[in-house]
């Protein structure tokens, strides 16, 4: 998994209510276990027609938002079935973080797990960040993990929490294989001292 650094990005103005992991990534693109090629298919019901073509209403088929990283989302992101093809679809698209008031639990961890950074703030905070990203001249914003900070355009700052075990894990580029591999050593060492003792397993 790569680390994540600090970035500035383009934010969409995505506030859409309850959005599902089959909003995210409908079941019938489910048949693949690679993390890659999926970004085409995220909100596939949304960003295209039924003849195909792009649907120009959808704020991802709109510049400078179809070069999007960053989503203000609505309330609730990421609920429905326990997808993992959801963060791996998003990431696939270019999309690094999540900002809202609220996500679906397992969406949530999937997303750590995967390099996702999701960001819970406050209605406020959320409303603020969205007229940011609304402004289709500058609607960058720069997201510090290291700080747990959102820098606005106007250089306006907003504060988020983090678990430090997560935090951590983003930084230094951690999913749960990683981090089974930091303990190595141990795990060797392991497997040497039962098949001394326990030769017959």
């Amino acid at each position: 998994m790569e680390k994540f650094n600090t970035f500035k990005g383009i934010a969409a103005p995505f506030n859409i209510l309850n959005v599902d992991t089959d909003k995210i990534i409908p079941k019938q693109f489910l048949t693949t276990i690679k993390r890659t090629g999926l970004g085409k298919h995220v909100f596939d019901e949304m960003r295209y027609k039924k003849d195909g073509s792009e649907n120009p209403n959808f704020v991802l088929n709109q510049k400078p938002y179809d070069k999007s990283n960053i989503l203000i989302a609505g309330d609730n992101f990421g609920c429905g079935s326990s997808r993992e093809h959801a963060p791996w679809a998003l990431k696939d698209f270019g999309i690094k973080c999540i900002i809202s008031t609220s996500f679906a639990d397992i969406f949530f961890n999937n997303s750590f797990k995967n390099g996702l950074l999701p960001i819970m703030v406050t209605k406020d905070e959320r409303d603020v960040l969205l007229e940011d990203a609304k402004d289709k001249e500058n609607p960058e914003i720069e997201i510090d993990l290291e700080n747990q900070e959102i820098r606005r355009p106007n250089g306006g700052k907003i504060k988020f929490k983090i678990d430090p075990f997560r935090k951590k894990c983003l930084l230094e580029g951690l999913d749960d294989i990683g981090l089974t591999e930091l303990h190595e050593n141990k795990i060797k060492s392991f497997e040497e001292s039962r098949s001394t003792k326990h030769p017959w397993l």
